[in-house]
C-alpha cells in the first residue's frame, strides 16, 4: 500500500520574516514531517495491538484485574519493546525538529533580526516588559524539547525562539494546519461565521498567543475590530508582531503579560477572550487564575472560547487517556496529563460560568486542499498535533 506522504516543504508559506531554508535544511523537515506522519499512522496503531495483544493479557495474568487507570497502562507499556521503540522515535523526532529549526534560525540570525526590527521599530502595537517575571510553569521544562522554552532568547532583543517555533511547526503537525501553520485560527474564524453570522466583536484577547499563528486570521476577519495578544516570551512577541505586521493583521496588538494578572484591562473590556492549545501549558494553580481574570475582562453577552483536546471523562477509554498522556512524561508538557484531567467545566462555573451556560464544540482546521491536498480530511488528530479539537466556551451572562 502507497504511503500517505505531507505536502513538500516548499509548500510553506514564506512571508516577510520567515526563516529561508537551505536544500539540505528543507529536506530534512521532509524527511521529519514524513516521519512524523508515519510514526502517527502506520507505526503508531502498533501500540494498540501490542496493548491488546500482550501487555493487557499479561497484566490480568499478574494482577487478576484491568488496570485501574491510564498511568498503570503507562507502567506495562513502558515496558513493552514496540511502545519503547516507537517511543523513542517519536521522541528523537521532535529533538531532530527543534535542531533543524534552531540551526536554521542561528544560521541567519542577524538577518533575520534586522528584518523583524524593519516591522517592529516606531510602531506602537509591540508593547514589552523587561520586569515581567517568567511564571514557574514556563520555566518547569524546556517545553516541545525547544532550547530555552517559549521565553529562551540568546541575546538582548532576540527574536530567535518566535522563528525557529514558526519554521518547524510544519514538521511536527506534518502540514496539517496549512502552509502558515494557522489551521487553528482559520477554523476559528469559520466556527465564528457559523455560530453567530454577521458578529463583530469590538475587542479580542487571545491568551498565550506565542507567535499569534492562531490570532492573525481573527485579526484579519474582523479588520474593524482591536485584537490584543499577551504572552509573557519578548522573543515570541518580537518576532509575531514583525510576522502579523508582514501578513497585514496591523489591527492585532502584541503585549507582553501574564495572564494571572491582567489588572491592566477594565472589567468587561473584551467581547471575546480565547486560548487555542494553551491550557495544558498552565499549571494547576495558574489555570483557575486566568479563566477567572479572563472571565472578569470579558463583556456581557461575550464569548469564552478555549481550544483544547478532550478531557479524561470516565467515558473516554483509559487505553485512550494513556496515549494522550505521551506528550506529559515524554515531549517535556509537564502540565499536560494533570489539565486534562481537571473538570474544567467547573473550573469555568467557578469563574462565573454556569455549566447550563457552557458548550462544548468540535472544530477542525480549515486547510488550503489546493496546496495541501492530502491533509486530513474530516474529524481526525494526532492527540494534539493535528487538525482537530474540542472548543470549551461560554457565552457570558447579560447584565
Amino acid at each position: 500500500m502507497k504511503q500517505d506522504v505531507p505536502p513538500p516543504y516548499s509548500a510553506v508559506a514564506r512571508h516577510a520574516v520567515f526563516p529561508s531554508p537551505t536544500h539540505d535544511e528543507a529536506a530534512r523537515y521532509n524527511y521529519l514531517a514524513a516521519l512524523n506522519k508515519y510514526l502517527s499512522g502506520a507505526l503508531g496503531a502498533g501500540n494498540k495491538i501490542a496493548y491488546d495483544t500482550r501487555v493487557l493479557p499479561a497484566f490480568r495474568a499478574e494482577h487478576g484485574r484491568d488496570p485501574a487507570d491510564r498511568f498503570e497502562i503507562r507502567d506495562a507499556m513502558n515496558a513493552d519493546d514496540w511502545h519503547r521503540y516507537w517511543s523513542a522515535l517519536k521522541r528523537n523526532s521532535m529533538e531532530m525538529r527543534q535542531q533543524n529549526g534552531r540551526a536554521i534560525t542561528l544560521r541567519q540570525i542577524d538577518e533575520l533580526s534586522a528584518k523583524v526590527r524593519q516591522f517592529n521599530e516606531g510602531r506602537d502595537t509591540l508593547e514589552l516588559d523587561p520586569d515581567l517575571a517568567q511564571p514557574p510553569y514556563m520555566t518547569a521544562a524546556d517545553i516541545h524539547c525547544m532550547p530555552g522554552s517559549y521565553y529562551g532568547e540568546e541575546r538582548a532583543g532576540d527574536m530567535s525562539t518566535g522563528a525557529n517555533y514558526d519554521s518547524g511547526f510544519f514538521a511536527t503537525t506534518a502540514g496539517a494546519l496549512g502552509a502558515l501553520t494557522d489551521g487553528g485560527g482559520q477554523a476559528l474564524v469559520e466556527w465564528i461565521a457559523k455560530e453567530r453570522p454577521g458578529w463583530t466583536p469590538r475587542r479580542i484577547l487571545d491568551l498565550g498567543c506565542t507567535i499569534g499563528h492562531n490570532i492573525v486570521p481573527l485579526a484579519l476577519a474582523f479588520p474593524d475590530t482591536e485584537v490584543i495578544a499577551i504572552d509573557t516570551g519578548a522573543a515570541v512577541l518580537r518576532y509575531g508582531h514583525a510576522r502579523a505586521q508582514a501578513l497585514g493583521a496591523t489591527n492585532l496588538r502584541f503585549i507582553q503579560m501574564d495572564a494571572e494578572d491582567m489588572s491592566r484591562f477594565p472589567d468587561g473590556h473584551f467581547d471575546w477572550v480565547q486560548t487555542t492549545m494553551f491550557l495544558h501549558e498552565l499549571s494547576g494553580k495558574a489555570l483557575p487564575r486566568i479563566i477567572t481574570e479572563a472571565a472578569r475582562v470579558l463583556a456581557p453577552g461575550g464569548l469564552m472560547f478555549h481550544l483544547e483536546q478532550p478531557q479524561y471523562d470516565p467515558d473516554m477509554p483509559l487505553y485512550e487517556q494513556f496515549i494522550r498522556d505521551w506528550d506529559a512524561f515524554n515531549n517535556n508538557e509537564p502540565c499536560w496529563s494533570a489539565m486534562h484531567a481537571l473538570d474544567l467545566k467547573q473550573v469555568m462555573a467557578d469563574a462565573g460560568f454556569p455549566r447550563d451556560s457552557q458548550f462544548t464544540a468540535r472544530v477542525l482546521a480549515v486547510v488550503d486542499r489546493d496546496i495541501f491536498p492530502q491533509a486530513p480530511a474530516g474529524d481526525t488528530e494526532d492527540h494534539g498535533r493535528a487538525a482537530a479539537w474540542n472548543a470549551y466556551g461560554a457565552w457570558k451572562a447579560d447584565a
